[in-house]
């Protein structure tokens, strides 16, 4: 059977949905995988979304808390909000009391990624705040590390993501991902398929 890995996300500018999509190609390219693009629910309204400049929702469809358990690892991705995971992921944590209840993701693989508006904004502090929502559902937090190589340590370029996770700097909003931002996407979309699809052949053996 193939592997599920669903890549779940909320982005409000379209900046994390962007990483979104590159972490689903790097998946995707390991064999016996498949992957699932989703979006969290919106908890603002229209008027509100509309004052602040937001466009349109990506076609993404909306997961509930029911479908994560379908999955076999789950890549989450968020923008920061003052150094944490935005309210609206929050919200959909927060609705996951069954399946914590049930401990229905206990042992699935689970990784993070990101989107801040500077350097100094939470391209650390908003993966490491959020891990305490995967160890309270006893998942398996994937970090990539320092697997993307060299590129990690390039000081010529400004760049996102971190050891935690890919990640990017969206400034006053109209910044968008690089290509080399991007590039660590596609990696730990790869990296994380990789190691789900051993944790899943690993438990079928056992």
């Amino acid at each position: 059977m193939a592997v599920k890995v669903y890549v779940v996300y909320y982005s409000m500018y379209g900046h994390v949905a962007k990483l979104a999509e590159e972490i689903k190609k790097g998946a995707s390219s390991v064999e016996g995988v498949e992957v699932k693009l989703w979006q969290v629910p919106e908890t603002l309204s229209e008027e509100v979304l509309g004052k602040m400049g937001a466009p349109p929702r990506s076609e993404a469809p909306e997961i509930t808390p029911q479908e994560l358990a379908e999955a076999d690892g789950v890549l989450f991705g968020f923008p920061t909000r003052f150094g944490m995971m935005a309210a609206q992921m929050k919200a959909f944590f927060d609705a996951t009391g069954g399946l914590w209840r049930e401990q229905s993701l206990a042992g699935k693989p689970a990784g993070i990624f990101f989107s801040t508006g500077t350097q100094g904004g939470g391209q650390e502090t908003t993966p490491l705040t959020a891990v305490t929502q995967l160890t309270h559902h006893g998942m398996v937090f994937v970090p990539v590390g320092y697997t993307f190589g060299a590129k990690m340590f390039d000081m010529e370029t400004v760049h996102g993501g971190s050891p935690y996770g890919a990640g990017t700097f969206a400034g006053d909003g109209s910044r968008w991902p690089t290509e080399v931002e991007l590039e660590h996407a596609f990696h730990q979309g790869k990296y994380f398929a990789g190691i789900a699809k051993k944790l899943k052949a690993g438990a079928s053996s056992a």
